[in-house]
């Protein structure tokens, strides 16, 4: 009996669809564990991801002993201690507070519930990676308005880029990676001239460390506006707990956070996370202390690299930051930089964006991290230079 003929294999492309073919991947980076095993180093200094160097609070430990004997449980898919908590910090009702597995879960969220293909897509650039994969991922089109060359926000650029209609605009203040702010006339500026039929989405992950008599109270300005939008903020950095994964938006109105719920996992926050997150944000002390902290450290590494530049003459340039790292301009390939300096054990992020690719992002660390990035730094250039 003649056996039946079985087509030929089908290829995974015929399966995929051509938006995520083409999608760039993020860059996340190298462990410190791989890079130590990669390079055999004794020391690494990681600096690559904007986490606190100082850790979580002590509070935060604690809660996450006491949550271990619920682990045999399924989360509250509704975060509601903690809906109730930010709710009395942020003044927004509960119904409009969103949790995610970070807030970059919630952008993810976003775009697949808003983005159809062929919509416009309106960020900045340089960006944060995933304001233009998430997009990209639902067949949107992505403009992005260049930052001045003083690396700040282009209003004029931006009210350009807003004549013309937009489903979603999204921007970071400060923003990610640059560290520029918008302050509060800007961000009442650029608001107003975007489509009035746009989601605005204000992206605060480093909103602690900009706390500037001129920076926004985003949520006050957004609140007369008739359209809808999102303000989104994370555990990952200020409070330390990029390892938990956990981010939260504040939305215009319950209805956002109800359609956004539809493509969300049921289970998406963790005990863990929640139980941390919840220690971590009722400890507001150890909070300002980090904050302080990294801010004291980001003013002596900016002019410790200022000296260097000044005495050596390398070439490096750095955007004035409100954030937890410095955006650095090499003039040399961001990519060879980071590996040489990943060589002398630190670990740099660089920054691949077409048209930045001179650039690494350095997180703010500890004393001893600054003075071991800012020493390698100084190596890899001479030898360069030489």
């Amino acid at each position: 009996m003649s056996g039946t003929q079985l087509p030929d294999r089908i290829s995974g492309l015929d399966l995929y669809r051509p938006e995520v073919r083409s999608l760039p991947a993020y860059n996340a980076g190298i462990s410190e564990s791989m890079a130590r095993t990669r390079y055999g180093l004794a020391r690494v200094t990681k600096l690559a991801s904007n986490e606190n160097p100082f850790g979580a609070s002590p509070a935060v430990i604690e809660a996450l002993k006491g949550s271990l004997g619920q682990i045999y449980r399924y989360p509250d898919p509704t975060c509601a201690a903690l809906r109730d908590h930010v709710q009395r910090l942020t003044g927004v009702a509960a119904g409009r507070v969103l949790f995610g597995n970070g807030s970059e879960d919630i952008i993810e969220m976003l775009c697949k519930a808003v983005l159809s293909p062929g919509d416009r897509v309106v960020t900045l650039a340089p960006t944060f990676g995933l304001h233009e994969i998430f997009p990209l991922m639902m067949g949107a089109v992505v403009d992005k308005v260049p930052v001045t060359a003083d690396f700040e926000y282009d209003l004029p650029a931006w009210r350009i880029a807003l004549s013309r209609p937009a489903k979603l605009v999204m921007f970071s203040t400060p923003s990610n990676p640059v560290g520029c702010i918008l302050q509060a006339g800007q961000f009442r500026e650029l608001v107003e001239a975007a489509p009035p039929d746009a989601l605005l989405v204000v992206d605060e992950a480093y909103h602690e460390y900009a706390a500037r008599p001129d920076y926004p109270d985003s949520l006050e300005l957004l609140s007369a506006q008739s359209r809808p939008w999102m303000v989104l903020r994370t555990l990952s950095k200020a409070y330390g707990l990029a390892g938990l994964r956990i981010g939260y938006g504040l939305g215009s109105d319950a209805e956002l956070v109800s359609v956004l719920g539809k493509v969300r996992t049921p289970f998406n926050v963790n005990c863990a996370a929640q139980a941390a997150a919840l220690a971590a944000l009722s400890d507001t002390e150890y909070l300002q202390a980090a904050v302080c902290a990294t801010s004291r450290e980001r003013s002596v590494l900016m002019e410790r690299l200022k000296a260097l530049e000044i005495s050596r003459g390398f070439g490096l340039r750095m955007a004035p930051s409100h954030g937890n790292f410095l955006f650095i301009d090499t003039a040399r390939s961001s990519r060879a930089v980071a590996e040489a300096l990943m060589r002398h054990g630190v670990i740099v992020k660089p920054w691949l964006e077409t048209g930045f690719d001179t650039f690494i992002r350095v997180t703010v660390g500890r004393p001893e991290d600054n003075e071991h990035f800012q020493d390698a730094l100084e190596r890899v250039l001479t030898a360069w230079k030489f």
